[in-house]
């Protein structure tokens, strides 16, 4: 089985920064695309980021020019540096990953985190 655990949450003021890390552990036989998700309270899980195996990422609208999405293929796992953080950020971020098991290689399915709150409030 897999693993995932995210971390870096926190409190900021507006206008502030955070690092959330994603590392997954167990026995992996690959990581295919790696992704961030979140969801505020009352409202529905939404994407907001992911980058693929190639390392290209893709962003949503919302948070486009402000957060950036890496992954280091060697470590396992993958992180969300938020800039210009905003109020309408606050939410419990998820991380997902498509990862296969050596019993099976060919199969890919999605292994999701427990999630990190962040709350951007003055």
């Amino acid at each position: 089985q897999v693993q995932v655990v995210e971390s870096g949450g926190g409190l900021v003021q507006p206008g502030g920064s955070l690092r959330l890390s994603c590392t997954a552990s167990g026995t992996i036989f690959s990581i295919g695309a790696m992704y961030w998700y979140r969801q505020a309270p009352g409202k529905e899980r939404e994407w907001v980021a992911h980058v693929l195996s190639s390392g290209e990422p893709n962003y949503a609208d919302s948070v486009l020019g402000r957060f950036t999405i890496s992954r280091d293929n060697a470590k396992n796992s993958v992180y969300l540096q938020m800039n210009s953080l905003k109020p309408e950020d606050t939410a419990v971020f998820y991380c997902m990953m498509d990862a296969s098991l050596p019993a099976r290689p060919w199969v890919e399915r999605q292994w999701w985190g427990q999630g990190t709150q962040v709350t951007v409030s003055p």
